[in-house]
């Protein structure tokens, strides 16, 4: 059932009859939650008024040169109730809002359509337009920007940063400065959080517009490779296009064995926990599950984590992940090789049992954080109708140019495989933007650094060590511990190494990796080399300021170089 909205003029703080400057909407607009509605102007500043709600704009009550405060009429919106999904799906559902257009205007024509609005979708959408290309923006939740955006990276990023403050609040203990126990609300926490989800959303929704990108909220699914229809308030639009790029992301696994329940969490729901758990066990020692850990440790919650394979972040440099671990076992349990088996709820917590090798053993928790990776989200799309082709794993095969099968469509980000990240689905939304224009390149995956926002962080790119010894490469390392760098010693953050992987001959850069404070922020200095085609005196001749943890990049190449005068190291 619809029902007609007013829209009004929030809270604008000491500002009464501010002027209105520009009218963002017209009569038929389709409107997201948080999209700019107006820009006013006072003698001070210059601001968009966002939506409350999303829907059908049917009567605006304003225009440019009218004067507003609180409360003041905005427009009404045509919109229908909904509820909230689980999962991802909670970053919230598709507003069902009936639209004013009939059968005739229900089929849109475009040059490029993208579905999905994550990092890699609105990346590629911006670029596409920005190349003179006519870009419908598909996403099926109300906001725009993705896994990343709305329950990723940035939340967690905002988890981990109160984490660090009181983290760095204890390590001063013992050098002068002592604090009371912080008083945690988490409430606030999530107020805060939101406040900057709800900014970087609201952006995206000025960008889309400034570009006249056409953002349409719906299910999307292909009829064949030059049409799509989304599902949009019970009606199907029918959208014609010249090229389309999938961008639909991933999903949080789920473990068959582990039943529904609101004490079982995925990366999604972690993040908007109402209560600071007891107890905590992370099922899964990947970079979201010990990001996690990192947050609730700090916050008081006895934290336990449990990973399946001999070690935790499977995959990365054992010297830099036991930099990690020996910082997270002192206040958190870990199990590896550790199977979490079966679970059952039983009086309001979590009882799971474990297996690692022949012992067996069960514990009870308040909450378990299922973290076992992520699944493509393609099986909804009917890829069928266009031959286009998925793996075992169901994730979307392309080529060099991220063509499928049907050479018009193309893919990108977490649909088609790893690594699954953010940046890595950015540069490919960019990339495949400009294949469509014809501005041919391709990506060296090399280049694409990896990050655990850890305490303290791990970061890593290029050639591993441990890929480098399972495929028999040849190559030299250079390893500068932390302990020896006098900005290490002065912020507390001696618990850290970089290293450089070179090649034997051409002492060119092959890889890098940073254990330690800020290592995210760090190993940038390092892609660009790998990049670029640097070798080892080329970082090595460069000045690095002093103090500096940057430093260690440049004594690292030093060693490699043989110049180092911060360590002795005997010739051989």
């Amino acid at each position: 059932m619809t029902k007609l909205i007013k829209v009004t003029t929030p809270d604008i703080g000491d500002f009464k009859d501010v002027p209105i400057i520009e009218l963002l909407i017209k009569d038929g607009d389709i409107i997201a939650i948080d999209q700019p509605l107006i820009t006013i102007e006072s003698d001070k500043a210059t601001m968009e008024i966002p939506s409350t709600h999303s829907g059908v704009v049917k009567k605006i009550f304003i225009k440019v040169g009218d004067k507003i405060s609180k409360g003041t009429p905005i427009c009404d919106l045509q919109t229908v109730d909904h509820e909230s999904s689980q999962g991802d799906e909670k970053i919230n559902p598709v507003t069902e809002s009936q639209s004013n257009m009939d059968s005739m205007e229900n089929v849109l024509n475009c040059d490029t359509v993208v579905i999905g609005a994550g990092p890699g979708g609105y990346t590629a959408a911006f670029r596409a337009s920005d190349l003179g290309q006519d870009v419908i923006l598909i996403e099926k939740h109300e906001k725009i920007g993705g896994v990343c955006l709305n329950v990723g990276c940035i939340p967690s990023k905002a988890l981990l940063h109160a984490a660090k403050i009181i983290e760095m609040s204890h390590e001063m203990i013992n050098n002068g400065i002592s604090f009371s126990k912080p008083e945690i609300d988490i409430n606030k926490i999530h107020d805060w959080k939101n406040s900057i989800i709800n900014k970087l959303t609201s952006g995206l929704t000025t960008l889309s517009k400034k570009r006249k990108i056409k953002v349409l909220q719906g299910l999307a699914e292909f009829n064949d490779n030059s049409s799509l229809i989304v599902n949009k308030d019970n009606s199907n639009y029918i959208i014609n296009f010249k090229n389309a790029i999938i961008a639909t992301g991933s999903s949080p696994i789920k473990l068959g064995s582990f039943p529904l329940d609101k004490r079982i969490l995925n990366s999604t729901s972690i993040l908007d926990l109402n209560e600071i758990p007891k107890s905590l066990l992370i099922i899964g020692g990947g970079i979201i599950g010990l990001e996690m850990a990192t947050v609730y440790s700090e916050f008081g919650s006895k934290v336990e984590i449990c990973e399946y394979d001999d070690q935790l972040m499977p995959g990365a440099d054992k010297d830099l992940v036991n930099i990690l671990h020996k910082k997270l076992e002192k206040n958190i349990k870990i199990n590896l090789s550790t199977l979490a088996d079966e679970c059952e709820i039983k009086n309001n917590k979590v009882n799971v049992k474990f297996k690692s090798n022949s012992k067996k053993w069960s514990e009870t928790y308040d909450y378990v954080l299922v973290s076992v990776g992520r699944i493509p989200n393609s099986s909804s799309l009917r890829l069928d109708k266009c031959n286009i082709e998925t793996d075992d794993k169901s994730f979307i095969i392309v080529n060099e140019k991220l063509q499928t099968k049907a050479s018009n469509i193309y893919a990108i980000g977490d649909v088609i495989g790893q690594p699954m990240l953010a940046h890595k689905a950015a540069k490919e939304g960019k990339l495949a933007a400009e294949i469509i224009s014809n501005q041919y390149d391709i990506i060296d995956y090399k280049t694409i650094p990896s990050v655990a926002y850890t305490s303290p962080e791990v970061a890593w790119m290029g050639l591993t060590e441990n890929f480098a010894n399972q495929n028999s490469i040849d190559y030299e390392k250079a390893s500068f511990p932390w302990a020896a760098s006098g900005r290490a010693q002065a912020s507390n953050s001696t618990n850290g190494l970089t290293k450089i992987l070179y090649d034997k001959k051409t002492k060119k850069i092959l890889g890098a990796g940073i254990a330690g404070e800020n290592a995210g922020e760090l190993i940038s200095e390092s892609v660009l080399g790998l990049e670029m085609g640097a070798n080892i005196e080329d970082v090595a001749l460069t000045v690095h300021p002093h103090p500096t943890l940057s430093e260690t990049t440049f004594f690292a190449s030093e060693i490699a170089d043989g110049t180092i005068t911060d360590l002795y190291i005997p010739k051989k």
